[in-house]
């Protein structure tokens, strides 16, 4: 297959996935999209990748500003949301700071930020919903 289908085929597979997924696991595939650009920008700026690695960071902050960010809402996330947003400005500013300075370890504090919300949130998404049990069901 070549380069070009590989890509495009790729896209179809996670356009599709965007589309049929619910709320919840929208935010899980930006946290696991997060992580995985971090860890990809981190590995090309040991390899001394510099280009690749400042496009790897520039996905994660992308998905940080335009996708995390932008799905707080501070009316119903009140305290909670607050405290994300003021997590997440942290992290931007850690990461232009990797950027700027090839330091790996602000991209290891970032994963090591991340990583915990992004369980918590898989936590959440495998909670059963009041809605979701059988009335009578064995509990």
């Amino acid at each position: 297959m070549s380069h070009y289908a590989t890509r495009a085929y790729k896209s179809v597979g996670v356009n599709t996935a965007v589309e049929a997924a619910n709320p919840h696991a929208l935010i899980l595939m930006l946290y696991d999209g997060m992580i995985r650009h971090l860890r990809l920008a981190k590995a090309h700026m040991l390899n001394g990748d510099l280009g690749t690695k400042a496009a790897s960071l520039s996905k994660a902050l992308a998905i940080l500003d335009q996708g995390l960010r932008a799905s707080l809402d501070d009316d119903k996330g009140g305290e909670i949301a607050g405290n994300l947003r003021a997590l997440y400005d942290y992290m931007e500013r850690q990461l232009v700071l990797a950027n700027a300075r090839n330091d790996a370890a602000k991209i290891d504090e970032v994963i090591a930020l991340i990583e915990p919300l992004r369980s918590a949130w898989h936590a959440i998404t495998k909670q059963p919903t009041a809605a979701a049990i059988a009335p009578g069901a064995a509990r």
